[in-house]
């Protein structure tokens, strides 16, 4: 699968996936194009699937002047290459959905866990296709 761009103003609407537009990945900054893997949104749409739940991406493709700005943000995010999300799911617990994430990539890819409290009360799921291996809290 390939990383794909899209225009945020013209295909902003565009269907991805059953459950996924394209807008759904823009940068919070606003910028246009969007980058987006084709393989993230497959696993998405598995864990859509899996538990039936509404999905909520908080933050996907990112340019890299606007993950300069964010507090702890890797200079080599998955996000800037548009291979990264972090979501959640409406009512299913992190560790939940971190397990079901390590199900679709038991050998691969990066699964960050962020449990909710004090200024995240749903807590969040990072997620992305890197070639490796990566786990980790935050």
């Amino acid at each position: 699968m390939a990383i794909q761009a899209y225009s945020l103003s013209k295909e902003g609407y565009k269907q991805l996936s059953p459950h996924f537009r394209v807008r759904e990945f823009r940068c919070r900054d606003g910028s246009d194009p969007i980058f987006v893997d084709e393989e993230l949104v497959v696993l998405l749409q598995c864990i859509r699937e899996h538990f039936g739940a509404k999905v909520y991406i908080t933050s996907g493709y990112r340019t890299a002047a606007y993950n300069a700005t964010l507090p702890g943000a890797s200079k080599t995010s998955q996000h800037i290459q548009g291979r990264a999300a972090d979501f959640w799911v409406e009512g299913v617990p992190v560790a939940t959905v971190a397990a079901y994430a390590e199900q679709l990539l038991p050998d691969r890819g990066g699964i960050g866990v962020y449990p909710p409290k004090a200024g995240r009360p749903t807590g969040w799921i990072h997620i992305d296709i890197r070639p490796e291996k990566s786990r980790w809290r935050g």
